[in-house]
C-alpha cells in the first residue's frame, strides 16, 4: 500500500514512534492524518487531526470508526510497557493492563476499522510489535507476552481479512529511543529509521516488517536447534 494519497489513522500518534509515523505520512503524501491519543491536546504536530481516543475504551474506539470513516490504514501503535517478571509483586495486574493495550487494544481497533477499510477498497492495518514478540528478558517478560499474544493477533487477522484486500503488517523491532525506552543502555534505533522501514514494506506489499538488525538476528535464531527463545536475554 502507497501512503500517497491515503487517510491514516494513528494510536499513540502524541510522541515517540507514533509521531514519527504521523510526521512520515505526511511526508510520502498521505490525504489526511488523525493523530490519535488519551488527550488530544499533547498532539503537537502541524498538519494532522487530533482524535481522543483511549484504545482501551470500546465506546471511543467506536466513536473513532463513525467520526474516521475515511481511514485507509490503520497504524496500531499505542501500546505501554511496565518492567517486570512474571514472579514480581504485582506481575497479574501489570500483565492486565499491558494486554489491554497491547492486545485487546488492536483487537478492538481492527474490529471496528474492518469495515472501513473493506469499504474504501481494502486499505491496510500495521501493528506495532517487537522482538519480544519473540523472546523474553527478565525485565520485560510480562511485556513481551502482551507483544507475543499481539503477534498472534496479527497473524490472524491476516487471514480473517485477506479476502477483503486488506494488508496487514506486522513490525517487530528492538529498542528504539523513545521515552519508554528512558533508562535502558542498550543499542537502539531512531523511530525514523523504524518507520521508514515500515512504509517501505507497506508500499512493498510485505506482511512482515524487522526493522533492525538484532529483530533480524533473533527472527533467524527461531529455527536453530536449540532456538534462540529457550534462552534467557540478559540486559
Amino acid at each position: 500500500m502507497q501512503l500517497e494519497n491515503a487517510t491514516v489513522l494513528i494510536t499513540g500518534a502524541n510522541r515517540g514512534i507514533g509521531q514519527a509515523f504521523a510526521r512520515e505520512a505526511l511526508a510520502r503524501g498521505a490525504r489526511k492524518v488523525y493523530a490519535a491519543a488519551r488527550d488530544p491536546a499533547s498532539i503537537t504536530l502541524a498538519g494532522v487531526e487530533s482524535v481522543a481516543l483511549d484504545v482501551t475504551k470500546p465506546e471511543q474506539v467506536a466513536a473513532a470508526a463513525a467520526r474516521c470513516s475515511d481511514v485507509t490504514l490503520l497504524v496500531n501503535n499505542a501500546g505501554i510497557a511496565l518492567m517486570g517478571d512474571f514472579l514480581a509483586d504485582g506481575a497479574v495486574e501489570a500483565a492486565r493492563a499491558q494486554l489491554e493495550t497491547n492486545y485487546f487494544g488492536p483487537l478492538l481497533l481492527a474490529r471496528a476499522f474492518a469495515p472501513v477499510l473493506k469499504a474504501n477498497g481494502g486499505g491496510a492495518i500495521l501493528n506495532v510489535l517487537s522482538v519480544a514478540s519473540w523472546i523474553s528478558t527478565p525485565v520485560l517478560a510480562v511485556y513481551g507476552s502482551s507483544k507475543s499474544a499481539a503477534w498472534s493477533l496479527t497473524n490472524g487477522l491476516r487471514h480473517a481479512l485477506r479476502a477483503q484486500g486488506t494488508q496487514v503488517l506486522g513490525l517487530h523491532m528492538g529498542f528504539v529511543d523513545t521515552d519508554l525506552t528512558r533508562g535502558i543502555e542498550m543499542p537502539k534505533s531512531t523511530p525514523e529509521e523504524i518507520v521508514r522501514a515500515a512504509f517501505d514494506g507497506l508500499a512493498a506489499g510485505a506482511e512482515e516488517v524487522l526493522g533492525d538488525a538484532i529483530t533480524r538476528q533473533v527472527k533467524q535464531g527461531l529455527s536453530a536447534e536449540p532456538g534462540v527463545y529457550l534462552g534467557e536475554i540478559k540486559r
